[in-house]
């Protein structure tokens, strides 16, 4: 497919259409308040990406619970009191044409204690000294993903992109190594992928028919099997009980090295599968006009932008404007960052990725 392609709409099962393949990737960047209530920063970030020429664009991963918490400065969505700041999110988006998502969090064993966070594991075994959760608590933890999807519908929001991915507690469930329960949500692959599915299907009855849902799956690390995931996958997609799958590879072009699919890159393993009106998407080193047209090749339906949408808000009109654009080469200064307006809380996070910020460059202390 040509570079062109990138910019035709595309239908979701619910809501409205994506007007083009570009959706914004849910970028963590710990520039909220703490208490989980969005920042000027936050409204700024929106705003400016908003005006980029995104189709659908995913907020930060906003926690469920405050007890869920993974990162100094996250954003929030377990209480009513973080209705205004996300409302006036969601009207930035819509006021731009695009469509919006509040990415749905739990960081489950990883939530950290300094910050407020309750350790919520799913074995015995995983942290010392912790207790996994009872089967009572991980139905509290279900009902609290539901009910933040539904303030997400009262602020505004198209939908919700429930975070499945990279150990944190949807993830951590799906896990033979991190999940050893005899419960309901442990044991075989369909008891340990339950919790994502109630998740999922107390959302479709509690928000409206409108409302739209997404998944966000890795495939790596954390004790994941491949086979099981692309198992679980195949339910999901055949039932059509999501709108859009969102594929968090490290490298979209990634080959699988071992077990069955050992061979085949991981995109393909996943695109192979019947997926009904379910669309499907990756992220991971998009970074060029020429590679994003390339996925469409390779069986996806949109592509999710990551650091290049860091590096350049407006990644999609950079596109649009120009079939052959390449992001500028990293690292990249925080000078250059200021300048594109991201913020200081915001390049003091991504100064913890590797190659991203110049270590040559003396690092400005503020205490914004």
């Amino acid at each position: 497919m040509s570079v062109s392609d990138l910019f035709e709409p595309l239908t979701l099962l619910h809501g409205p259409a994506m007007s083009n393949r570009f959706m914004l990737a849910p970028l963590t960047n710990q520039q909220s308040e703490r208490g989980g209530f969005a920042s000027g920063f936050d409204q700024e970030w929106i705003e400016q990406v908003a005006r980029g020429g995104y189709a659908l664009i995913q907020t930060c991963a906003t926690t469920v619970e405050a007890g869920g918490i993974a990162f100094d400065r996250q954003l929030g969505i377990h209480s009513d009191a973080h209705l205004d700041g996300l409302t006036r999110m969601a009207a930035s988006i819509r006021k731009s044409g695009g469509l919006s998502a509040v990415q749905l969090h739990h960081a489950g064993h990883r939530a950290r204690p300094e910050l407020g966070g309750v350790p919520a594991p799913a074995s015995d075994a995983t942290l010392p000294g912790i207790r996994a959760l009872s089967t009572e608590q991980v139905e509290r933890i279900r009902d609290s993903f539901i009910a933040a999807a539904k303030r997400a519908e009262l602020a505004g929001f198209d939908g919700v992109a429930i975070h499945g991915a990279f150990g944190w507690i949807l993830s951590e469930f799906m896990s033979p190594l991190l999940n050893d329960r005899t419960d309901k949500y442990g044991g075989t692959v369909e008891n340990r992928a339950r919790l994502v599915i109630e998740v999922i299907e107390g959302i479709r009855r509690t928000c409206g028919p409108a409302f739209q849902i997404g998944w966000r799956l890795s495939v790596e690390r954390y004790g994941l099997r491949l086979e099981e995931l692309r198992e679980i996958t195949g339910e999901i997609l055949g039932r059509e009980l999501i709108d859009y799958l969102d594929l968090a590879l490290w490298d979209s072009a990634q080959i699988v090295q071992e077990g069955s699919f050992r061979g085949q890159t991981m995109l393909s393993v996943f695109t192979s599968l019947p997926r009904g009106g379910v669309r499907l998407g990756t992220a991971g080193k998009i970074m060029s006009a020429r590679r994003a047209a390339q996925l469409l090749d390779e069986g996806c339906d949109f592509v999710l932008i990551g650091r290049a949408g860091i590096l350049q808000r407006d990644f999609p009109l950079q596109v649009k404007a120009n079939p052959f654009y390449d992001s500028p080469k990293l690292p990249v200064t925080a000078e250059y960052l200021r300048m594109g307006g991201l913020s200081e809380r915001f390049i003091n996070h991504m100064r913890g990725w590797p190659n991203f910020v110049s270590s040559s460059e003396r690092v400005r202390a503020r205490s914004s």
